[in-house]
């Protein structure tokens, strides 16, 4: 297995879909909810969001053929795309909570897409899946996407013991350090796509 990829994948779909950052939102969410409820929610978005990644993960490349765009152009929207999230993770800004009332299960919407399976995560695998071409390399994107998901299944499941062992400053500020990295990887991605291009054009 590749471990060089494998590290890659997790520290990339970790700081894009911020498992410690998730914990406020889920807890706004499902604040009405008993722990029953919290607990089958956070497991019901688990499975949103690991189908929703699969889907793209197997049939992106089919996707992008279809509508004739190449890596390059996704890699440079998905960096334009996770500016946008970093931006967001570093003011501090979410629309989860405010929209939550406007659906009926949130676990499935905005808790399994777009919260924890989001453009970015999506740009992220399908990526990932592109790059790769051996079985230890799919197996290191495979292994890389589930560690991530587990650990979000678990924020959300520990959701109140994160919360208090970390403390509002303590998720704040994780929140944070993820923006800051993710901005970093967002304008690598660019910047790749920019050389792909460039030597499309040479």
């Amino acid at each position: 297995m590749d471990l060089q990829l494998l590290a890659s994948v997790i520290v990339t779909l970790f700081v894009i879909m911020d498992p410690p950052g998730t914990v406020p939102i889920f807890m706004s969410l499902t604040a009405q909810m008993s722990a029953k409820d919290r607990n089958r929610s956070a497991f019901q978005a688990l499975l949103v969001a690991t189908g929703v990644i699969v889907v793209f993960a197997i049939f992106g490349q089919s996707i992008l053929n279809y509508m004739h765009i190449s890596l390059a152009a996704l890699q440079g929207a998905g960096g334009l795309l996770l500016v946008l999230i970093a931006l967001q993770l570093l003011t501090g800004s979410t629309s989860g909570e405010e929209n939550a009332a406007k659906y009926k299960n949130v676990a499935f919407v905005p808790l399994g897409t777009p919260l924890m399976a989001g453009p970015g995560a999506i740009v992220a695998v399908m990526v990932f899946v592109q790059q790769s071409s051996q079985l230890a390399e799919y197996l290191a994107v495979g292994l890389g996407i589930a560690v991530v998901l587990g650990s979000l299944y678990l924020a959300m499941r520990f959701a109140g013991v994160v919360q208090r062992v970390l403390g509002e400053n303590g998720v704040e500020l994780v929140t944070r350090i993820a923006g800051l990295l993710l901005s970093a990887i967002a304008v690598q991605m660019i910047a790749d796509a920019v050389q792909a291009f460039v030597k499309g054009a040479s």
